[in-house]
């Protein structure tokens, strides 16, 4: 645990050396308390209420896995450190960190999600019609309805009931990804700020510690 804080504290100080100057300040985007900040989107008819859906318990963001949507922040943001931990309580399932969200009207939104599904966290998945200049399709083959682009190193995640660390850093559009202290990906966005959000699919999930620094 001493040497994951230590690499975070050193990638965070990188980031802010590539932006020419001390991140200015670190804010909470859940305040261990509600999801006042917050809003939602959730597949089908909505007769499901959203608060049965993403909840706070203990101090923790639940969100069930079902129907399929996803929460997201009030406000947009640009340029940024993001800092999350997830876990799985019960079953390794599906979910992911929306990122850079331009259009909030449907459960698959324009953004970027970076994967939290099992074995493929930090993969990237191009959502709503956006794009990465990292995704090449192959020629004569039409673009997937969810274009990929797979993580670089192995799967860096931990057992159902252990917390995952992201962060995860947006520069002038750039995405990159660390998962519990290794790179896992990078991908360039002509997008350079959107809503973040945290996707309901699959099963429960549960996120805690979300900050972000500007």
């Amino acid at each position: 645990m001493k040497t994951r804080t230590i690499l975070a504290a050193v990638i965070s100080a990188l980031f802010c050396v590539s932006n020419g100057a001390i991140a200015q300040k670190t804010e909470k985007l859940f305040n261990g308390k509600n999801l006042s900040n917050w809003n939602f989107i959730m597949a089908g008819n909505n007769e499901v209420p959203a608060n049965q859906v993403y909840y706070v318990q203990n101090g923790v963001i639940h969100i069930k896995g079902n129907p399929l949507g996803y929460m997201y922040t009030k406000e947009k943001y640009g340029d940024c450190r993001l800092h999350l931990e997830w876990r799985w309580p019960e079953e390794a399932t599906n979910s992911g960190i929306f990122l850079l969200i331009e259009d909030t009207k449907n459960p698959f939104p324009n953004g970027i999600e970076c994967q939290l599904a099992a074995g493929n966290a930090g993969d990237f998945v191009l959502l709503g019609g956006s794009d990465l200049a990292e995704f090449q399709a192959p020629h004569g083959i039409p673009r997937p309805n969810f274009p990929s682009v797979k993580k670089t190193n192995p799967s860096s995640e931990k057992p159902v009931g252990e917390w995952n660390e992201a962060n995860i850093f947006i520069k002038d559009g750039t995405i990159t990804v660390y998962i519990n202290g290794v790179y896992q990906n990078t991908g360039t966005n002509k997008v350079k700020s959107g809503h973040i959000g945290l996707q309901s699919e699959g099963k429960d999930i549960e996120f805690r510690n979300l900050t972000i620094t500007k």
